[in-house]
Formats: C-alpha cells, structure tokens, sequence
C-alpha cells in the first residue's frame, strides 16, 4: 500500500483551503528501464474529496500527472472541526484513504 497523503486544511473565513500531497510513483507507460524493457503505465485515474462525508470534488486523472502530486483545492463552508477526507484509485486497482481535520 502506498505512503498516507500528507493532508492540510485550513478554514479561510467561511471556506477552508485543503492542500494534499499524495504519494505515488505515477508512471506514464513510455519509459523504459536499465534493461530497454518499457514500464508499465501506473497512475492514479480517479481523486475525490468529501467534506463530512459528502462529496465536495472529484477528477479524472491520466499519465501525464507528475510523481507524488500535489492538489489544491478550497471547500466552501467548512469550519474548523470539520473533517475532509480524499481519496484516489489508480489503474492498477489499489486505492487510498485519508482523512484531516479542519484547523
């Protein structure tokens, strides 16, 4: 299973500005090894976001996404308490989950 994201949120006035930073290799399927052999595409496809449990953002991913990438995103009537959960899937079928708190 892949390293938990790094996840922050930070209520701004009535909003709160989430900021993840997620942990995968995110290979693209054009490089190739030490060996000549091509890598195997391995990305993330799918990110959502909920706040309290209902969903506030989704996306759809592909490979040219860089390695452990960095999302940004503000969730409008969050205060501080609040919890905000992200999750992604890649096409490999692995998925993770995790969660802050809204400080």
């Amino acid at each position: 299973m892949a390293d938990p994201m790094r996840i922050r949120a930070q209520a701004q006035g009535g909003n709160a500005l989430v900021r993840v930073l997620m942990s995968h290799e995110m290979e693209t399927g054009q490089r190739r090894d030490a060996a000549g052999k091509v890598i195997p595409a391995w990305f993330i496809n799918e990110v959502t976001a909920t706040h309290n449990g209902k969903p506030v953002f989704s996306a759809e991913w592909g490979p040219a996404v860089a390695k452990n990438p960095f999302l940004q995103f503000t969730v409008k009537n969050a205060k501080a308490g609040d919890k905000i959960a992200v999750r992604w899937k890649d096409n490999k079928g692995e998925s993770r989950t995790d969660e802050a708190t809204v400080t």
